[in-house]
């Protein structure tokens, strides 16, 4: 009697595919395409709206319409505000209350010598002169909801998570664990702001968006770097006003 022959080997499960670079940055190469063309073919009182809804809308689609854990993933719970599940206040406030320390320490740091800087590059001899806003709520609302909310979402919720998870952080920077994507989306930012308005200054955004990211990794989350994002824009905005630049 022959023996029995041996049963047969159960093929092994395909291994899950590692984290890759290629849709991450394609996802972002159409994307600016697309806010590239809406910033000129829009009407300019629009333009930075439509802009913002695109960066929004982009990132819903590609993690906010996903459960909690992937949102929390990429930073983009706000305290709870984004998740499909019940306010927590004590988690609301909490976050909000540490993204608001790190906000001031920054501000602290960052905002005296870029003052100095600001006067040196522009070689500035007049006094600053405080000017109130026009319409401080639009302005206000308008920096936090239509341009550093959507910006921070898209480039550091999004595309800073996915880079991170391909190309691993390799750098402890104060606490952050950094690698290759945050210089890859912060380069990435710089070129938007220059195709939308073609001026070399407009690179300069490449160094807040290290602090940007630098936020990002170091809180976890992108409620701070939205906050200090719109902050940057505003405190830059008051030196243009109060030395006459615009």
């Amino acid at each position: 009697m022959l023996p029995d022959s041996p049963a047969p080997l159960a093929p092994e499960a395909p291994a899950p595919e590692a984290p890759n670079a290629r849709r991450p940055l394609l996802v972002a190469l159409a994307t600016t395409v697309l806010v590239t063309a809406l910033s000129y073919l829009t009407p300019k009182d629009h333009a930075g709206t439509a802009v913002g809804l695109v960066f929004l809308a982009v990132t819903w689609w590609l993690v906010l319409r996903a459960d909690e854990h992937v949102i929390r993933a990429h930073g983009l719970s706000l305290g709870g505000l984004l998740e499909p599940l019940p306010l927590d206040r004590r988690r609301l406030l909490r976050d909000a209350a540490t993204a608001l320390l790190w906000v001031l320490v920054l501000a602290l740091i960052i905002f005296p010598p870029f003052w100095i800087g600001f006067k040196l590059f522009w070689r500035l001899k007049m006094p600053f002169v405080f000017r109130a806003l026009t319409s401080p709520w639009n302005e206000i609302s308008g920096h936090f909801l239509a341009v550093a909310l959507p910006e921070e979402a898209f480039f550091r919720g999004y595309l800073q998570t996915r880079l991170d998870a391909a190309w691993p952080p390799r750098w402890r920077v104060l606490g952050a664990d950094l690698g290759p994507g945050l210089l890859v989306a912060s380069a990435i930012f710089a070129i938007g702001h220059f195709l939308t308005v073609p001026s070399p200054d407009r690179l300069a955004v490449f160094f807040p968006s290290l602090v940007f990211g630098w936020l990002r990794a170091r809180t976890g989350g992108i409620g701070a770097g939205v906050v200090f994002h719109a902050l940057c824009n505003l405190f830059s905005a008051t030196l243009q006003r109060g030395y006459g630049l615009t």
